[in-house]
């Protein structure tokens, strides 16, 4: 393709993206709470990927002539009572609330896509038999008590850990996926897509699930602070990942016994899992209202 062609094409480009990138900024300027979630969570995520170079010390340090310093110039957060650096730690816990959280939703989410459009898109039998039995089976037992019974079958790691939380946490999808597939299967695109012979995965897939997305998209994003308040609530009852990985359930644990003579050890560790769960249930309520038609009307948006 010549010089010419290429520099039109890319400016062509940027000019059909121009308005998009506009109203994400005015998007940005009017929910604050959303765009310190993004902030917040860029921040942890960097935490995680880059734990090695911005952590202090390394966090399974033990020293035991510095244990429970408070937060001063050589330990930011202080120490545990272990001598361990709490700061270090935190950043470290970061990895593991991340990415357990992260792979929650998307197994989660997964596994709801598929039997929701099943039992959403076919109905009748199907739909009673993944419905009512199989959803409602799963809804009966509260999702962390299914996942502590799971964990303590098969033993504490991070991989069991996201097996069982992803075990009961993808009935909220499958029942938010059915609801939307019950309403888009009878619109009119569908019906032609049928009637041009088109299968029932090809449906489902291409003309489906791209218009159901946008609830789906503000679930994942509350369903991520849930996963993460999980995998601190199951490390706080010692079943996440063993000792001595830093996680910050595990950091309040360790904390309990000096909670009134040195009550940082656990102000630091719970001050992360809230910022992490506010961070996300903000970016979830800011992309409920900029994805929602009428909320961005009634902004200007």
């Amino acid at each position: 393709m010549p010089t010419g062609c290429v520099a039109l094409s890319f400016k062509m480009s940027v000019m059909a993206s121009a308005p998009q990138i506009a109203s994400f900024r005015r998007a940005a300027g009017y929910n604050l709470l959303a765009t310190s979630g993004v902030v917040l969570v860029v921040l942890f995520v960097a935490c995680a990927l880059f734990a090695p170079w911005i952590a202090p010390q390394d966090p399974a340090h033990i020293d035991l002539p510095s244990r429970l310093m408070r937060p001063s110039s050589s330990h930011w957060f202080g120490t545990d009572e272990l001598g361990r650096d709490i700061l270090s730690r935190i950043i470290y816990g970061a990895r593991i609330s991340m990415l357990v959280g992260s792979c929650v939703v998307a197994a989660s989410l997964t596994l709801g896509l598929i039997f929701g459009s099943i039992a959403g898109y076919y109905g009748g039998v199907t739909d009673r038999l993944l419905n009512v039995v199989v959803m409602n089976a799963f809804m009966s037992f509260p999702g962390i008590l299914l996942a502590i019974a799971f964990v303590a079958f098969l033993g504490p790691g991070i991989f069991n850990l996201i097996f069982a939380l992803s075990l009961g946490g993808w009935v909220g999808y499958a029942r938010l996926v059915r609801a939307q597939v019950l309403v888009v299967r009878e619109r009119e695109f569908v019906e032609a897509a049928r009637a041009l012979g088109a299968s029932n995965t090809r449906i489902i897939v291409r003309h489906i699930l791209p218009n159901i997305i946008q609830p789906v998209i503000v679930q994942a994003a509350i369903g991520m602070a849930g996963a993460i308040l999980a995998e601190a609530t199951m490390s706080f009852l010692g079943l996440g990942v063993p000792p001595p990985t830093a996680s910050w359930g595990a950091m309040l644990n360790d904390a309990r016994s000096h909670l009134f003579d040195s009550p940082h050890l656990v102000l630091f560790p719970a001050a992360a899992v809230m910022l992490a769960v506010l961070s996300f249930n903000f970016i979830g309520d800011g992309l409920r209202d900029y994805l929602d038609p009428r909320a961005r009307l009634e902004v200007g948006l």
